[in-house]
């Protein structure tokens, strides 16, 4: 069975919601690879107090493990939230050839500078649940602000 974009897009949205448990923001993601995940993971900055643990950088690690190296040719990145520059950046040195990610990250997403730091060969796809997944964020900032 052929899995969609939704599907693994839910499986991000899963991550998501357990940061948020974690009063992390939440953010999730998830690397597949031949239609079958190989790492999920999930904001752990409060956590391990560490700015670079993003979702992403998680995922990253957790993924290159499962492949036994550091490059994720032939997988595909689904993330809850439109990369920042840091985790944009890390996707070109892992060479992911696609990432697809659920809301728009108007403040802090790589796409305020352009896709330039990408790897040319990766494509992206947004929107995939980008009412669910900007909404996980802005319920957890409005949490803050009570």
């Amino acid at each position: 069975m052929i899995f969609s974009d939704e599907y693994f897009m839910l499986e991000a949205i899963k991550e998501a919601r357990k940061a948020f448990e974690k009063d992390e923001v939440p953010i999730g993601a998830v690397i597949v690879c031949d239609n079958m995940i190989i790492a999920k993971a999930h904001n752990l900055t409060e956590s391990l107090n560490d700015v670079t643990a993003h979702a992403e950088m998680q995922a990253y690690t957790a993924a290159s493990a499962a492949m036994g190296g550091k490059y994720l040719t032939g997988c595909t990145l689904y993330v809850t939230l439109e990369p920042c520059i840091m985790c944009a950046g890390a996707s070109f040195w892992t060479q992911i050839p696609r990432i697809v990610f659920g809301a728009t990250d108007p403040k802090r997403g790589y796409s305020n500078i352009g896709n330039r730091i990408l790897h040319p060969k990766t494509s992206v796809t947004g929107g995939i649940y980008e009412f669910e997944c900007a909404q996980l964020v802005r319920m957890f900032f409005q949490k803050k602000r009570n």
